[in-house]
């Protein structure tokens, strides 16, 4: 637990077997499957089943070192890279309900994390909600 005390490696577990259906459906612009608690991951506390706590992010912290992390940071650039080069009417139309809220939780919490005024989550935000983060996010973290 040492080398990975945020127990990231349950990020890469999950992604290991759908990411790439997962990129191929957000290019396709609808999602189908099942994925979204672990390719957008959004803070723990809002969610309330037992996928959304395991996969929740506990803290800046935690969100920080996902980013930091060699691979399941590129994914999520990567997924979001993805998101924002697709043409929907909506993130509705893309996601559904109610994983579009969870993307724009998810764009919220690594925002907050990253920091940098031109991150692709800040570009998220711009682009599907008018730049403002999620109130539940912002709240959690004391923003």
């Amino acid at each position: 637990m040492q080398d990975d005390p945020h127990e990231l490696k349950r990020f890469l577990a999950a992604q290991m077997p759908v990411f790439d259906t997962a990129v191929k459906e957000l290019r396709a612009g609808r999602k189908e499957s099942h994925w979204m608690w672990f390719v957008f991951p959004q803070l723990r506390g809002l969610g309330r089943s037992a996928t959304a706590e395991r996969y929740g992010i506990a803290s800046l912290e935690e969100a920080r070192a996902y980013l930091a992390h060699p691979v399941l940071g590129k994914r999520l650039e990567f997924a979001t890279e993805t998101v924002l080069s697709v043409d929907p009417p909506s993130l509705h139309t893309l996601f559904g309900s109610p994983d579009d809220l969870k993307f724009h939780s998810s764009m919220s919490l690594f925002d907050a994390a990253d920091g940098s005024a031109h991150s692709v989550f800040r570009a998220a935000l711009g682009r599907w909600f008018g730049g403002r983060p999620d109130e539940g996010t912002a709240r959690l973290l004391g923003l």
